[in-house]
């Protein structure tokens, strides 16, 4: 299964949170699953960073560098055609980061892995 991890689900699993569904535990874990980080999420985690609304453990690129690696997570780029998708998307969710989300796994066949369940108005699978 591909998956494209939500913000705070790639947190809450590199942080062992015991927020992270034990459902979402075990698609992360499972070695055959494909699991991919939007470069969107790494964007919204930077910002809320400077504003002081977020701090991790270890400093920022460290932790993603050695996170990404460790766990087989990929990186996912904003394609032009991501940003196609967006331009019809109805707003049923405002976060632009997740509306780049969204249009990802539209146009990538992803289900995401979120605890929002504003995902749920859109044609895409959200698994939690």
């Amino acid at each position: 299964m591909n998956l494209l991890l939500d913000s705070h689900t790639f947190l809450w699993f590199i942080e062992g949170n015991s927020k992270l569904s034990f459902q979402a535990k075990q698609l992360i874990e499972n070695q055959e699953n494909e699991k991919l980080i939007s470069i969107a999420s790494l964007w919204e985690i930077g910002i809320k960073i400077s504003l002081g609304r977020l701090s991790l453990l270890q400093p920022f690129e460290e932790l993603f560098t050695k996170q990404m690696e460790l766990n087989g997570f990929l990186l996912l780029p904003i394609r032009t055609a991501h940003i196609s998708r967006i331009i019809s998307l109805p707003f049923h969710h405002r976060d632009p980061f997740d509306r780049i989300i969204i249009a990802q796994c539209l146009e990538e066949n992803l289900s995401v892995v979120s605890v929002d369940f504003a995902f749920d108005k859109y044609p895409i699978k959200r698994l939690w």
